[in-house]
């Protein structure tokens, strides 16, 4: 697991920002990808025209509502494509992503969006981030659809205020209201606080929620394998099933609903096509080796997340909630502490490792982890442990474990490399997205599933 590639040169964006002033970077920085969009877009010959985009954004949940409506749509016949944090493609070919990010470059997504005109599809379901926005890189994006699954704290390191992140993914409800022809419809998660702002920001629209909304969930059952409730679509009452657990489900697979109702689907259509997605990998990720125990790996690594994972977990977990999980370098602080204290409240014993330290001490950032977790009363070498390297880390976490007992490994998921220091050398790589010293980041493969098996098989 330790081979990397390097890529010799410099990138535009590094060369821009050796130039510009550093304080006038950020301010410039988006007209650069705009041009970029606009050169790319006219030199592949507008790709996305004569598609139909669903553009799915949010804090969290991003991933999972987007495949729900990628199946719901394949399995109602329509040719429908795919670009997601997890992976990308077109109908049943579906390729996972290694990109370290949700919104892939302008070349990259100018190629990927040219090839899926070629194989033929109508729709896109294009998960898109608040970076991307704000940036200008989804310049000329025909979305016809627009989802929003929930906003919360997250990447204030680049927005610097919850306001202009927030703003960020609004831009892509008033890109869609702007395409006359497309539907110009928001489904808008109603119990979300800035649910009013998102639904002001189109035409048409759909709002969801268990507690509110016009696409209301009742009668809903939770259980160890998904999510059950009933839903009115006009004048039909339907019976939805998630084979995704977590109360979050509910609401991630509503908002599919909100879309298979927009495009014109019928029930029997959203109701088999909701239910013929088994699973999203990294996301409530279930690891079995013939242990006694439970091992779920899952991609949370925000506050929000967090909360309402262990919310749902807490109550039906029969042993120790035992819970393993980092916070990313060169990237929004304020949460490490937080992300601890939440742990430290839930679980019964809480193991804080690596997740991207990229050029940042990762000791560093485990003790403001650790911090949080001790305000909750956990005790270092106790209940409470520090261990840096993520395989070690996996290793000790699962021999902590007995029968009964649920073990939660979080914060990395689907993703297939971790961001670390590492020498400058041939055989390394200088990872070409981030905003570090270059000669002193590197990325390595990753495999958390992978890794949490072969960890098992040694205790079974």
């Amino acid at each position: 697991m330790s081979r990397v590639t390097y890529t010799w040169g410099m990138n535009p964006r590094r060369l821009v920002k050796k130039i510009v002033p550093k304080g006038l970077f950020p301010a410039i920085e988006p007209y650069g990808h705009l041009a970029e969009s606009i050169v790319f877009n006219t030199l592949s010959g507008f790709p996305s025209r004569g598609m139909k985009v669903i553009g799915v954004t949010g804090t969290n949940g991003k991933t999972t509502t987007s495949f729900l409506i990628h199946r719901m749509l394949h399995e109602a016949g329509y040719k429908v494509g795919l670009m997601s944090t997890v992976a990308y493609g077109v109908g049943d070919d579906i390729r996972p992503q290694v990109e370290h990010m949700t919104s892939v470059d302008v070349p990259t997504l100018m190629k990927r969006m040219k090839f899926m005109k070629q194989q033929g599809v109508e729709w896109l379901v294009l998960e898109t981030t608040s970076h991307a926005l704000a940036q200008h890189r989804m310049w000329g994006v025909p979305y016809s659809v627009a989802v929003m699954t929930n906003i919360t704290h997250e990447h204030l390191d680049y927005h610097k205020t919850f306001e202009r992140y927030r703003d960020a993914k609004r831009m892509m409800f008033k890109q869609a209201n702007r395409n006359r022809k497309g539907l110009q419809i928001g489904i808008v998660n109603a119990e979300d606080p800035s649910a009013e702002l998102f639904a002001g920001d189109v035409q048409n629209p759909v709002l969801y929620g268990v507690k509110k909304g016009d696409l209301k969930a009742e009668n809903v059952q939770l259980t160890p394998d998904g999510v059950d409730y009933d839903v009115r679509v006009g004048s039909e009452q339907l019976h939805i099933t998630c084979h995704l657990p977590g109360s979050f489900n509910v609401y991630n697979s509503l908002a599919a609903v909100g879309v298979g109702q927009a495009l014109g689907l019928t029930g029997q259509q959203i109701e088999q096509g909701i239910a013929a997605l088994e699973g999203v990998e990294g996301r409530m990720t279930r690891i079995d080796e013939g242990q006694d125990f439970s091992v779920i790996v899952d991609y949370a690594h925000t506050p929000d997340s967090f909360e309402k994972l262990f919310k749902d977990l807490r109550p039906v977990v029969k042993g120790k909630l035992i819970v393993m999980f980092g916070s990313a370098g060169r990237r929004d602080e304020t949460k490490r502490a937080v992300q601890g204290a939440l742990a430290g409240e839930y679980a019964d014993e809480v193991i804080i490792t690596e997740e991207d330290d990229r050029d940042i001490d990762g000791q560093e950032i485990m003790e403001q982890i650790a911090a949080g977790a001790a305000s909750k009363g956990k005790i270092r070498d106790q209940d409470l442990f520090l261990v840096h390297d993520r395989t070690e880390a996996i290793n000790f976490t699962l021999k902590r474990a007995s029968k009964g007992d649920t073990v939660l490994l979080l914060g990395k998921g689907h993703e297939k490399d971790i961001l670390r220091n590492g020498p400058k050398a041939t055989e390394l790589r200088h990872l070409q997205q981030d905003d570090h010293n270059p000669d002193r980041v590197v990325e390595y493969p990753w495999d958390e599933i992978g890794t949490a098996h072969a960890a098992l098989k040694t205790l079974v």
